[in-house]
């Protein structure tokens, strides 16, 4: 199985304030950006912040998750979320969510690790 990218969700609670996950996201743009990190993907609910020079560095900034139950921890990106799904059933690990189908062009499942964390896992179509 190929890992293509590993990225770090960092969750952020919002108000109910109109506009206030744009706020928390473009703060967190802005800080980032002091690091050297630029925009990659923003859906208004998920960030993604990338290098330039190394477009596999990434972290998102996350208010919610859009589909799924819970907001995962980490998001991997594979090459074939199929096979790494069968692998996890076979495992008898807990699988949270999915697999699944997403408007935004990827297929994925959250799995729950030994340690209680949500991770993402997903591929892009």
């Amino acid at each position: 199985m190929s890992i293509r990218r590993v990225v770090t969700n960092i969750p952020v609670g919002t108000s109910e304030e109109a506009g206030a996950d744009a706020a928390v996201l473009r703060a967190n743009a802005d800080f980032y950006g002091l690091l050297g990190f630029e925009e990659v993907m923003n859906h208004g609910w998920i960030m993604t912040l990338a290098s330039p020079t190394h477009p596999a560095a990434q972290v998102s900034i996350m208010t919610a998750d859009l589909t799924g139950p819970v907001a995962p921890d980490v998001s991997v990106e594979v090459e074939d979320v199929d096979a790494v799904h069968a692998a996890v059933v076979r495992s008898g690990a807990e699988v949270v969510y999915g697999p699944q189908d997403e408007e935004w062009g990827v297929r994925r499942f959250f799995v729950r690790d030994p340690n209680g964390r949500v991770i993402n896992v997903l591929t892009h179509r």
